[in-house]
């Protein structure tokens, strides 16, 4: 879908939930940004769509969620005129590390053998909204739609994340496959893609997951052994509500008769950053998908690193009402009340990818709640940046849109919560992740405008940039 402003107005699925369908609110907010844009438009003499182009258009969009749902975002009237004031209050580049990117390979699954495994993401599975609509001809837009993985390949994954947005490194990571060996984008294939990418730049722009997969024991500690030692992926990424072909349930971060053989695994190979699909839940029993297990984990593996992705947020389905009755956000509230229990557990960072991209755009007030509470429990410098781009098309919107956003002040008084101030966003944009990850913030700033792809944005920008605007994702309604 090709959205009408810069800021979706509807929730995007990045393969792993179903998506709601438009709410009221965002009904609103993209029919006030519509006529924000309408009424610029004319006043400056250009056509809607080059008018969407500019800044301009970006103001509308947090214009209109001002309008809609109260302050949530630091943006000016003049904004929506005067580039310069929009560059004004953008204030000063941040570096951005985005731990969690996806492409997907044009090779993945070719037979479609996944199709009929419990919690699998097959290529079916990713091509059948699109394919479904079409056929049907419910949308005469994609009569002509090619319904090939190519839009989601790593040439678009390029443009999309390196040229439309600011983000400076990028973390690849996959969707799990019936084994590791044939996931959407297999290990060996992301460790290519990453050192593609790098080549291409002259710099290290891309870092690579390795996946872990323990409930298939001895075979899976000699695959990651391969992988740390041929491909020298940079961290693990598990998936413990998802199970392995021949497997009817997930597995738990604290088994230590199933889990730990991996941890240790890790250990030895000197590989130690564990990243964990937590939330979202995949797989037939959906119990396993909650963060609750990393807490034992992590206190018997405390020289390991273990990044809770999506920040444990178990579904934007009615959380509304949920919220409201109970004041709670299922599953990260009772993972952060958890943790202040252990204060002296360091190694659990918390991940925004996909959770802040749903919660931002439908109910703020959460958005607000749920940043609080992690920074809150875990603390400023334990929390990471990640969008789940591809599936959510550029980066860009959801850097603006966290670079604006603000928790009120009757939020943090009531609730002890800490205010995103320029040098928490620092953290939360960039530093944390380098600091996970090892990489040297002030020399990167030095090396990426100079590098390959740093020219070729700079020239890409100059001669007027063409983002697309498009979610690749499931949109539903």
């Amino acid at each position: 879908m090709t959205f009408p402003t810069p800021l979706p107005t509807r929730i995007v699925s990045n393969e792993e939930f179903f998506p709601i369908g438009q709410t009221a609110e965002q009904a609103r907010v993209e029919q006030a940004s519509g006529d924000l844009v309408e009424h610029a438009a004319s006043r400056q003499g250009v056509t809607r769509r080059e008018f969407v182009r500019t800044t301009g258009g970006m103001a509308a969009a947090l214009l209109a969620m001002n309008s809609v749902f109260g302050r949530f975002f630091n943006v000016g009237d003049i904004e929506l005129f005067e580039t310069a004031a929009f560059a004004e209050q953008q204030g000063n580049p941040y570096f951005i590390f985005d731990v969690q990117t996806h492409y997907v390979s044009s090779h993945y699954d070719l037979s479609d053998a996944e199709a009929d495994r419990k919690g699998a993401v097959s290529k079916q599975a990713l091509l059948s909204l699109r394919k479904y609509i079409r056929e049907m001809g419910l949308n005469p837009k994609l009569t002509g739609d090619r319904g090939t993985l190519d839009d989601l390949s790593w040439k678009s994954f390029v443009k999309e994340v390196f040229f439309d947005s600011e983000t400076s490194v990028g973390l690849i990571s996959t969707p799990p496959g019936p084994y590791p060996q044939e996931a959407v984008v297999p290990p060996r294939e992301m460790a290519h893609i990453r050192d593609e990418i790098n080549r291409l730049a002259g710099s290290q722009r891309m870092l690579a997951h390795g996946l872990a997969t323990p409930q298939l024991g001895a075979a899976d500690l000699e695959f990651m052994a391969m992988q740390a030692e041929t491909l020298k992926v940079d961290a693990w990424k598990c998936y413990t509500g998802s199970c392995p072909k021949g497997f009817d349930r997930g597995w738990r971060m604290d088994d230590e008769h199933i889990a730990y053989p991996m941890l240790e695994q890790a250990r030895k190979l000197n590989v130690k950053r564990i990243c964990v699909h937590k939330g979202l839940p995949l797989g037939p029993v959906p119990d396993y998908n909650h963060p609750r297990d990393l807490i034992k984990a992590a206190k018997d593996f405390p020289d390991l690193t273990f990044v809770v992705y999506h920040a444990g947020f178990r579904s934007v389905a009615s959380i509304e009402q949920v919220f409201a009755k109970t004041g709670e956000i299922p599953w990260t509230t009772e993972f952060c009340r958890i943790k202040e229990q252990e204060p002296g557990i360091h190694n659990i960072y918390m991940e925004l990818g996909s959770t802040f991209a749903q919660l931002v755009t439908t109910y703020p007030l959460i958005c607000a709640h749920l940043l609080g509470q992690i920074i809150r429990s875990f603390g400023m410098d334990h929390v990471l940046w990640g969008t789940d781009s591809i599936w959510y098309g550029t980066p860009q919107w959801q850097i603006e849109a966290f670079r604006r956003f603000q928790i009120p002040d009757q939020l943090i008084e009531t609730h002890q919560y800490q205010p995103l101030t320029r040098r928490a966003k620092e953290q939360v944009f960039g530093f944390n992740s380098a600091q996970v990850f090892g990489v040297d913030v002030e020399a990167k700033r030095r090396e990426v405008p100079k590098d390959a792809l740093g020219r070729l944005r700079m020239s890409y920008l100059e001669e007027g940039p063409e983002p697309s605007r498009r979610a690749y994702g499931w949109v539903a309604g």
